[in-house]
């Protein structure tokens, strides 16, 4: 079981690094990335393997990265921590471990390590490794646009689907978009695409203000997103699917449901933290 507290690794190597070189830091742009995991001993390898061997895009300079343990029961902390140092050397970014002895869900896991970032960007992304990280790649040209609010998608006719899921989870998948669609009045393509980005400013005001901590949180950071008035882009991506999820189907589905309706009630009541001044300023500071 995973201990209680925040490991860091503080030596940080730079022979070996894989992103630019340091010059000209000024003008170029920080990003860390965020890993949540929860039981992962047999995925994890296959997340350490691919941020060992990452080419970080030439303008970005990666600062951290973050793996927060949902409260895992199996050796997953503990091959975190054997391989820390190794991702370190690397990448030459600072890793991070934040651990927590209670498995409180995904969404609360992803919060909770956005909350560790400083970086201009942070990209969230599951360990399973559907999205490949040279797909950041596309990410690139938004950044350096600094647009707020960036997320992969695999449904707007673009993208590269190398494994489907199974037929009845699509058909699902598609009934939670138009539900979130719907019910958010919120009009993306894909919410539950494991493969994000946020500028500084946008992770500060989303993520602070997110409450809900399982399968509902991606709709409701993009839904917030729209309603502090970031410009939301989506990319397509290549992605394909791990037929080892550990996601319950039916469970997910009506919980995520629930939490749909929960994310209107807490607008509606003002746990959000808009309020009525809050809702002119949003108003004016529209597509930013």
């Amino acid at each position: 079981m995973a201990p209680n507290y925040v490991y860091k690794l503080r030596l940080v190597y730079i022979f070996g690094v894989k992103s630019t070189n340091l010059r000209n830091r000024d003008m170029k742009k920080t990003i860390s990335f965020v890993v949540p995991v929860y039981n992962e001993e047999k995925r994890l390898i296959k997340c350490i393997v691919a941020l060992r061997n990452a080419v970080i895009p030439e303008p970005l300079i990666l600062e951290k990265i973050i793996f927060v343990d949902d409260g895992s029961v199996d050796a997953t902390y503990d091959l975190l921590y054997k391989f820390s140092s190794q991702v370190e050397k690397d990448t030459g970014a600072e890793v991070e471990i934040v651990s927590y002895g209670q498995n409180r869900g995904k969404g609360y896991a992803i919060k909770t390590g956005m909350s560790q970032s400083e970086s201009d960007y942070t990209l969230f992304f599951d360990v399973d490794m559907a999205t490949p990280l040279v797909e950041l790649e596309k990410f690139v040209p938004l950044m350096e646009q600094n647009k707020p609010v960036i997320i992969g998608t695999r449904k707007n006719g673009e993208s590269t689907v190398v494994n489907h899921q199974p037929r009845s989870r699509e058909l699902l998948g598609r009934a939670f978009t138009l539900l979130s669609q719907t019910i958010l009045n919120t009009w993306v393509t894909d919410f539950t695409c494991g493969f994000k980005a946020f500028s500084r400013e946008a992770r500060v005001d989303i993520f602070t203000r997110s409450m809900i901590d399982r399968w509902g949180y991606d709709s409701e950071i993009i839904f917030l997103a729209r309603k502090l008035g970031y410009n939301i882009v989506e990319r397509a991506v290549v992605w394909s699917d791990d037929s080892n999820t550990r996601v319950k189907l039916s469970k997910a589905v009506f919980t995520s449901l629930s939490e749909l309706i929960r994310i209107r009630s807490y607008e509606l009541g003002g746990k959000y933290g808009f309020g009525y001044a809050g809702r002119w300023a949003v108003r004016f500071r529209l597509a930013r």
